[in-house]
Order: C-alpha cells, then sequence, then structure tokens
C-alpha cells in the first residue's frame, strides 16, 4: 500500500499526484548535531523525499561545534532515522538517496573565519547541485543565538549572489514582551522580516492546517461563525506526561509560556479571524495579527479573575506512599517552585463579531488524559416547542476539532430515537484523517520546510504577530510574579485544580469534557473497540454530578450503570464502612453492570465533590444491537476477565 498522502475523495483511491517539489536549495542547518535535527528535521526531509516532494537539486549542510566529518555525521543519522522515522515501513533506497546529499562542517558560532569557510563550501554545493544560489538557513539552536547567527551571515556575505536567502528560526521567540522585542531587533537588524519565518510546529499539523480550509471552504458553517449562534468556544491541551527530565527548561518556563501564548493563541488567530481577501500569506497574517490585537489585555484585578494557574503535586497509593514526584521533586525544579504546570484562562476578543462570545483556553501536564481539542458550541435551540413532550432538555450542538492525538472533525447534535414517542438522543458526525487519507504521520516539520522553500509564509508567525501574542500574556506574566500561590494545588493524574471548574462555572458553563477511545479502552470490555463502537459509547455518557458523601452505588442494590470519574475522588466501602480503594480522574468502576443485571458487591460513596460520566446497561445494548460484531468480543471478556457465561440473547434485548 502506497505511503503517498491521499487526495479527497473515494476513500483508499490512490493520489493523482504528489504537488510540485519544494524549489531547488541548500539547506545550512545550525546546530545539526542537537536532538532537533535527528528526531524531528531529518525525519520531515525523509518524508518530503519517500512523497516525491524534495526537489533533486537538495543539499543539506550541517554545522555545530562537535568535531564531526560528513561520513560521521551521515553514520549518526543512519542509526538515528531508524528510531524516528514516521513511515509504515523504512524506505531504504530513498534514505540511501537522500543522505548522500547530507554534508557536516564543525564551525563556531563567534568565529567569522568559520563561516566564510561555510560559505565556500555552500557555493560549491550550490554548483555541484543547481540549487541556483538559493539558501536555507535553519537555526535549530537556543535564541539566544539568532542574532549572532545572523550577524555572522551578513558579515561572511551570505546575502551576496543570486538566488533567494531565507532563515528559519525556533520558538521559543522570547520570554517576555521585552526579549521578543529585543531579539525581534536582533535578528532584523541584518535581514528583512520577508527573509525570516518564525516556525511553530504546532501549526505544520494537518488538523491545525485544516482550521483554515473547513472555514473557508464550506459555505454552511462561516454563516453561524459569530456571536449570534456561537455561545462558546474551548480549546484544550492536555497533557498526561510530566516534565519528562525537562524541569530544567521547564521551570524556567512554564505553561503559559511554553504552550498558551504560542501554539493556543495561533489555533485562536485561525478559528476567530476575519475572512482574508485571498489565501495569500499576507492577507492571511494580516486577518491574524487583527485578531491577536483584538484579545482583550487584562488589568491586574481582571488577571485575578480571568485567570487561574496550578502546579502538580505527587500522585500516592492508598498508604499515602509516593508512586509518582510532584513537579517540586522533579529533577533540576526549585523545591519551592512557583511555575505553573496547569493554566485555564477565559479571553475576550473586543471586535464585532466576538463581543460577548467568552474563549476559555485549557492546559496542562500530568493530567489524566491527553487530547488537543477545540470545541465550538453553539447556542441552544428554543425548549418551547418541545414543551408537552418526553423532551426534558435540549443539550448544545458542538463542532469539534481534534487536533492529537486522533485527528479529525466531529459534528455533535440531536436525532430522535426510532419509537412511537419523541424522544432524542445526541449523535455525531464525524471525519477521522486516519480513516480518510492513508498519508504517513508526518512531524509537522515537512509543510514548514517545504513552505519556506517557496516562500510561502502563511503557517509562520510574523513579528507582529509574536508581539501581539506577548502583549497578551505579560499582564498575566507579571500578575503571577508578585502573587505567591499555594503549590501544588492539583493532584497528578487529575483533571487540574478546581480553580478551573471554578472559572467557567461562574458563567453558567462547564468545560466540555472529551472522553477518546484511549480512555474508553482502558474498561477491559471496551479494549478491543474499533473507533466506531466506540464513538457511539461516548455518545451514550451522560454527565452526572454528585455532592461528598451522596452514595454513587450501594451494595446489594441491583446494578444498572458504569461510572467514570472526570473529576473528583470516590471510595468503595465495605460493609463496616472501611475503604477499600479510592477513585480518581479517570477511573472506571460498576462496569459489570454493563454485562448483566446482578447485586452491587460493594457501596462506592463520593469523597469529594464529583464530576462522572454514566453509561447505562438500556444504552449499551442498544449499542450493542447496532453493533453486534462487538458482541462476540464483550463475550469473550466476560467469560476470561469476570468469569461470567452470558448468552448473547441476553446482551442485545433492549432496544430504543
Amino acid at each position: 500500500m502506497s505511503d503517498r498522502p491521499q487526495v479527497m475523495g473515494t476513500r483508499g483511491a490512490e493520489p493523482e499526484a504528489a504537488g510540485p517539489t519544494s524549489e531547488p536549495c541548500v539547506m545550512l542547518i545550525f546546530g545539526a548535531s542537537g536532538d532537533l535535527t535527528k528526531r524531528l528535521l531529518v525525519p520531515a526531509l525523509y518524508n518530503l523525499a519517500c512523497d516525491g516532494l524534495l526537489c533533486e537539486g537538495f543539499a543539506l549542510l550541517g554545522t555545530a561545534m562537535d568535531p564531526l566529518t560528513t561520513d560521521s555525521f551521515r553514520a549518526r543519522l543512519g542509526e538515528d532515522i531508524k528510531k524516528f522515522h514516521t513511515r509504515h515501513a523504512f524506505d531504504q533506497a530513498a534514505w540511501d538517496d537522500l543522505i548522500g546529499r547530507f554534508h557536516y562542517l564543525p564551525a563556531g558560532f563567534d568565529d567569522l573565519g568559520a563561516f566564510q569557510t561555510l560559505k565556500a563550501e555552500v557555493a560549491r554545493l550550490d554548483a555541484q547541485y543547481q540549487c541556483g544560489g538559493n539558501v536555507l538557513f535553519y537555526f535549530a539552536t537556543a535564541p539566544r543565538f539568532f542574532g549572532l547567527l545572523g550577524e555572522q551571515l551578513h558579515r561572511a556575505g551570505f546575502k551576496d549572489g543570486p538566488g533567494w536567502k531565507r532563515i528559519i528560526v525556533e520558538k521559543p521567540f522570547g520570554t517576555d514582551l521585552a526579549s521578543a522585542l529585543e531579539l525581534n531587533r536582533e535578528v532584523l537588524a541584518h535581514w528583512q522580516e520577508d527573509q525570516i519565518y518564525r516556525v511553530d510546529h504546532y501549526l505544520g499539523k494537518e488538523t491545525v492546517q485544516n482550521l483554515l480550509a473547513f472555514r473557508f471552504s464550506n459555505g454552511m458553517f462561516e454563516p453561524l461563525w459569530n456571536k449570534h449562534f456561537i455561545d462558546n468556544i474551548q480549546f484544550n491541551v492536555a497533557e498526561a506526561v510530566d516534565v519528562e527530565g525537562r524541569g530544567g527548561y521547564y521551570d524556567s518556563s512554564g505553561v503559559l509560556r511554553d504552550m498558551m501564548q504560542n501554539h493556543m493563541f495561533q489555533m485562536l488567530a485561525y478559528l476567530c479571524m476575519e475572512v482574508p481577501g485571498s489565501f495569500d500569506s499576507h492577507a492571511i497574517r494580516n486577518e491574524k495579527a487583527k485578531l491577536l490585537e483584538a484579545v482583550r489585555v487584562y488589568t491586574r484585578d481582571e488577571v485575578h479573575r480571568y485567570v487561574v494557574r496550578g502546579q502538580y503535586g505527587p500522585q500516592l497509593d492508598e498508604a499515602g506512599a509516593v508512586v509518582k514526584p510532584g513537579y517540586r521533586q522533579e529533577k533540576d525544579v526549585a523545591p519551592l517552585s512557583q511555575t505553573e504546570t496547569f493554566a485555564a484562562a477565559r479571553l475576550h476578543i473586543d471586535n464585532w463579531r466576538w463581543e460577548g462570545v467568552p474563549i476559555y483556553l485549557r492546559s496542562g501536564k500530568a493530567l489524566w488524559k491527553r487530547g488537543t481539542e477545540i470545541i465550538v458550541e453553539f447556542k441552544k435551540a428554543p425548549q418551547v416547542l418541545f414543551r408537552n413532550t418526553p423532551v426534558q432538555s435540549l443539550g448544545a450542538n458542538r463542532l469539534i476539532f481534534h487536533i492529537q492525538p486522533y485527528q479529525g472533525i466531529e459534528v455533535q447534535f440531536h436525532a430522535k430515537i426510532p419509537g412511537p414517542t419523541l424522544r432524542l438522543q445526541p449523535v455525531n458526525m464525524r471525519f477521522g484523517y486516519g480513516e480518510a487519507f492513508k498519508a504517513s504521520r508526518y512531524t509537522g516539520y515537512e509543510v514548514m520546510i517545504y513552505s519556506c522553500s517557496h516562500g510561502d509564509a502563511t503557517l509562520f508567525s510574523r513579528g507582529d504577530l509574536v508581539e501581539a501574542a506577548w502583549r497578551v500574556a505579560q499582564p498575566i506574566l507579571d500578575t503571577w510574579k508578585t502573587t505567591p500561590v499555594d503549590f501544588p494545588s492539583y493532584a497528578r493524574g487529575s483533571w487540574g485544580p478546581t480553580a478551573a471548574s471554578d472559572l467557567i462555572e461562574r458563567d453558567g458553563r462547564r468545560w466540555s469534557e472529551i472522553l477518546t477511545d484511549d480512555v474508553l479502552k482502558k474498561v477491559t470490555i471496551f479494549r478491543d473497540g474499533d473507533p466506531l463502537f466506540l464513538s457511539q459509547v461516548i455518545l451514550a455518557l451522560r454527565p452526572e454530578v454528585a455532592a461528598p458523601g451522596e452514595i454513587l452505588i450501594r451494595k446489594g442494590d441491583l446494578g444498572r450503570e458504569m461510572y467514570i470519574i472526570v473529576r473528583g475522588e470516590a471510595e468503595a466501602l465495605d460493609e463496616s464502612g472501611r475503604v477499600l480503594k479510592t477513585f480518581r480522574d479517570g477511573d472506571v468502576f460498576g462496569e459489570v453492570a454493563l454485562l448483566i443485571h446482578s447485586a452491587r458487591t460493594a457501596t462506592v460513596r463520593a469523597k469529594t465533590a464529583i464530576d462522572l460520566m454514566a453509561l447505562d446497561k438500556a444504552s449499551f445494548d442498544r449499542i450493542l444491537h447496532d453493533y453486534p460484531q462487538f458482541a462476540d468480543s464483550v463475550l469473550r471478556v466476560a467469560r476470561e476477565r469476570y468469569d461470567l457465561n452470558i448468552p448473547a440473547d441476553t446482551l442485545m434485548t433492549t432496544r430504543g
């Protein structure tokens, strides 16, 4: 089966063409011996080569302080590509052709003579590969070197001669507004704005790029894209991982700098910007800049009102022993660190289109699930039409952009349940990239390198965009710096601090908790479920809340429901009231009730205020009736895991 990306159309169809190749150029990577090059840049170039998108007139010259030769550089990358490539299968012939175009020269960044040597080598490669004088400089280094590198390239005469000269620089582009302004000044001291490409690899994700395509190619949605039809928009970037040994870096950053100020603000700009005059990069970036400039810059009091932060603590076992460390116990983190690992905010966009529509952002580390989603929640239909019917309430329609790990778009709406009475059920329509296209998973850098070679800056940040984002973030940083906070404020593996829930609930709304297939597959009976089946299970879940001390299930009662804890804690108790087990965010209990009506074997009581998702047996049976092919695996799990022998005809008896 081909690894090439698929064009829109019939599922499984082969693409008509790979498209034009990249422009010929010599790519000069500074910091070529580092992680970014081996983990992302080289795999991205390999993907472009495999897909026929890398021009034959391409050569790479790597440089760094490491005393490597071209041969040792190639040998090292030859080992690394086996670990970091993203193809379904490794194409040795394509790699052999690509690596033959890689070269290396050691150089110190403060050594002008070394830059002149690099210039001579670039000229040699340019002549050998017929690149027309085009050079793509990639600064895969810390931002503190950007100004020096730009100056040295200028002094060595790299700007002279035919062809284009372009520079890609990596994030973070500054650590606050002042440093971003200074960095812009340094980079632009010797180079023009249209030569600088500030990369945000998040914008290389297909699902992020699809935000523009979705909005402006589908006439049914754009007329609804305003305050008259949309109630609120939520951006969720949840990470289950902790700082993963990067405590030294993260302790000087935090989630506001690391995630919100760049990735999330860029997604916000794409989703909420005005319609551009064309898909020209200048037109799109102009509208993005206008949108970010319309985001309200908060006063100190507004920061306290509309922004919350948190930091994860240790994960404990039933005996209170530390299973996994909290943030302050991570390597290279200050023992009394005030760095946030979680943040949530309500933003205001002060323009005609979005006046009064709250924009909620939430991101954090060491949470109970991984997932990046954008939820557009529309205003509810009038309930009055359904008076004197069994319909007690109407939920909101939602448009969900799944960014990662699942990549797709989902529309949630209501439909009538078959039967003689008017009853409604949430249903969905889902488009999944993995189901519609057979492309290999890209790193996100492919489109960046390809676009830069063509001079297309659409997916790159411009200097004024960077500064506009920092102007929104700076008052938050300033307020937090002078306002001590009691950390840690949420347990590792939870959904974050309760202050985040309070933030949105003050507005009479709730976070849209998007459960993913990965969450359901933690439940044994759903382990082998296919995406379509699991999506129906997720839709059938209904939210419930319970107060501290409230009994959720009682021993001896007939079981009819399974519960997933979204937020809070519950305790399983024996007959004497002794705590047998504590359930926390993401835990599941009562799942046997989906298989058979039997007496509960323990009592479960809410330890704290708790948010749950419940699935009743009637809904589960209905889903199995609609998807009978899954019943066999459920019956097998019932036998193997729960020692239950259930007749197949009793598992699917409930309908409508």
